[in-house]
């Protein structure tokens, strides 16, 4: 298995479950207990979780690093659920974007 496909396989199967999660009860699931305390409280939590990533990187600590990486790519992905925007259009996103230079990409959106 190459690495793009395991990549593509592990987000696919979070996707999946995290949709399978916030129906189900607050008591049993983390992601439906922030499911249930709404968009608010999602965003708070990936606010914290992108801090630490940034904390952890200046840290030099690797494993932390990876930790907080893991998090943060969680909690993103249960804001995109939670909002109904499905992974596979932020995957069509960066691959409209692949290619272009970065400066030229963001100009393009202030302009």
């Amino acid at each position: 298995m190459t690495t793009e496909s395991r990549v593509s396989d592990t987000l696919a199967r979070l996707e999946a479950t995290i949709a399978q999660r916030l129906a189900a009860s607050p008591e049993t699931s983390y992601v439906a207990k922030l499911h249930a305390k709404g968009l608010n409280k999602i965003a708070q939590k990936l606010g914290e979780e992108a801090t630490e990533a940034v904390i952890a990187a200046l840290a030099g600590d690797e494993q932390e690093l990876v930790g907080e990486a893991a998090d943060l790519l969680f909690h993103l992905m249960v804001l995109l659920a939670e909002k109904g925007v499905p992974l596979e259009k932020v995957l069509a996103e960066l691959d409209r974007r692949e290619g272009t230079s970065g400066l030229t990409e963001k100009a393009s959106r202030s302009a």
